[in-house]
């Protein structure tokens, strides 16, 4: 019998990066400069430090679109990568209209994850911006944990926090309870 164990999934934008308004609207840096990290994105180091395994879980539709590289895609990810431990990832490349399992709301990263790196989804967590991530927490059967932002009114979660830095304490307080 395979041991399960705990997890944080991680959104990618508006979690660990900045969001870029263009039009007035949040959306994925396009380019590697573009990208900032969030100020506290140090924090996620405390959920490695804590035995738990840590997973993003990113959508990324301007790959589809034709408005990002995969190289710039990769150059983003290794930027993060290099600043907090992070065990693995998934990027949904998708559309809306591509109907895919990956994509959020839909779990399908979430549970891909869980199952190559034997996860315990009910005693897991998603943290996330966006009622996609907060929907996808829910399908998949993990605590959804939204990162209140000026633009995520429409989002339900389990728990609301103001920084990724909260959310961290959020579940390191729920894993020790």
């Amino acid at each position: 019998m395979t041991l399960l164990r705990r997890a944080v999934f991680l959104d990618r934008d508006g979690v660990l990066n900045e969001v870029v308004f263009r039009a007035g609207k949040p959306e994925s840096p396009r380019t590697v400069e573009e990208m900032e990290l969030v100020p506290d994105i140090q924090a996620v180091a405390r959920l490695s430090q804590a035995g738990l395994l840590v997973f993003i879980i990113t959508n990324q539709p301007d790959i589809s679109r034709g408005r990002i590289t995969m190289d710039a895609m990769n150059g983003m990810m290794t930027r993060i990568r290099d600043a907090v431990p992070i065990d693995d990832y998934r990027i949904c490349l998708h559309d809306d209209g591509d109907d895919c399992a990956c994509r959020k709301p839909k779990p399908g990263m979430i549970l891909d994850l869980a199952h190559c790196w034997h996860i315990d989804l009910p005693e897991s967590f998603v943290i996330g911006d966006m009622w996609r991530d907060m929907d996808a927490a829910r399908a998949a059967g993990c605590t959804a944990i939204l990162i209140k932002r000026e633009y995520n009114d429409d989002a339900v979660p389990e728990i609301a926090v103001g920084s990724l830095a909260a959310a961290v304490d959020a579940v390191l307080e729920a894993v020790t309870a």
